[in-house]
Parts: C-alpha cells; sequence; structure tokens
C-alpha cells in the first residue's frame, strides 16, 4: 500500500508510435504499469500518433491547438518522464523530435527520465545512449541509468513476450527509485520488501 499522505507523483509516458497499435506505445504503457507499482501516482499516456495530424505541420507553439499544448505542459510538469520511441533510420522518428522541440528548454531540469525504444532488430539498440540520453541531457533532465530496448520479436500481439525484456524493465524501473526518491522527496515510494512480499 502506498502511504496515503504523500501527494501522488505526476508520471508522463510519451509514446512516439506513429501507429495503432504500436509496439512503442505498448512499451510505454507496461513502464507506466511498473511505475506504478512502485510508486504512487497519476499516470499519463502521450501518443504522438493520435496527435500528429493537430501538430506536424506546426513551426511555433504559438500555432498549436488546445489539444497538443495540453499533452505538452503535461510532459512540462511531470515528476517523471518515460520516453518510448520506435527507430528509424537509426534515430527517433522526426515527428517525436518534432513534439520535443515544443517543450520549454528549462521545463525538464532534473526530471527523472526513463528510455525507452523499439526496433526491428538489435542492431540499434545504442540508439537509447547515441540519441536519446543526448538529447535529454540538453533538456538538463537526469536520465535514468538503464534504458529500454525492444525488438519486434519482443512481442506477441503487442504485449510484452520475451522473458529477458520482461525482467529488464522491471530492473529499469527498479534502479530508477533512488533516483526519483532523490529528486522528488516528497515521493511515497514501495520498498523492495513491500514488492516481493
Amino acid at each position: 500500500m502506498h502511504p496515503q499522505s504523500k501527494p501522488p507523483l505526476r508520471v508522463v509516458a510519451v509514446s512516439g508510435g506513429l501507429q495503432r497499435p504500436s509496439k512503442a506505445t505498448a512499451l510505454a504503457e507496461h513502464l507506466l504499469e511498473l511505475m506504478a507499482d512502485r510508486v504512487a501516482c497519476r499516470p499519463h499516456l502521450v501518443e504522438l500518433g493520435r496527435l500528429a495530424p493537430h501538430f506536424s505541420g506546426a513551426l511555433w507553439r504559438s500555432q498549436l491547438p488546445k489539444a497538443v499544448e495540453r499533452e505538452l505542459a503535461a510532459v512540462e510538469q511531470a515528476d517523471v518522464l518515460i520516453v518510448t520511441t520506435p527507430v528509424y533510420r537509426g534515430a527517433y522518428t522526426g515527428l517525436f523530435k518534432h513534439f520535443f522541440d515544443f517543450i520549454h528548454q528549462d521545463a525538464l531540469i532534473d526530471t527523472p527520465v526513463l528510455l525507452a525504444a523499439t526496433g526491428g532488430s538489435e542492431r540499434h539498440a545504442l540508439m537509447i545512449d547515441h540519441q536519446l540520453r543526448p538529447l535529454f541531457s540538453f533538456f538538463q533532465a537526469r536520465t535514468l541509468p538503464l534504458g529500454v530496448y525492444a525488438t519486434d520479436r519482443d512481442f506477441v500481439d503487442y504485449r510484452l513476450h520475451d522473458e529477458a525484456l520482461i525482467a529488464r524493465t522491471k530492473l529499469a524501473v527498479q534502479r530508477a527509485m533512488p533516483l526519483i526518491a532523490a529528486t522528488r522527496p516528497a515521493a511515497a515510494i514501495v520498498t523492495e520488501e513491500e514488492v516481493a512480499a
């Protein structure tokens, strides 16, 4: 049980998946669920595929409709951020980058960010460290130590299936807890003993 005296954290996941269903979205939802098991939170999922028609052609934030502005504000106000993107030509998708181009450059300072990506094969696994980590370093966010990379064969019917991947997602969230506790000391975090009980 989470202590009720502490306010829930705002945990926001951004999926750069363009299709529906989407493996990137499935991974984001899985990580959100794991996070909710470990810390009292208000989880929120931002699906860029759904938002794409409303912001893909915008050049300035002032041009964006309220629906997109609400999602940008949710990201900027997040206590913890989870980001997942398909790998496209060795990097995150252009739509993913376009969305984060609208985020205020100081909004994510010290925000813990869990990095994740999906790809057709293991060849692009280092994309998390070579592409995603530098992007969120620009925002001065605190990227969490363990990223999660999933390939197509790790899913069955758009649900995580591979046991090694599932174990890695759990470890990534477990290793995130000390940093979240350090940066968000008011968080009601479940201990390892409570998880095992």
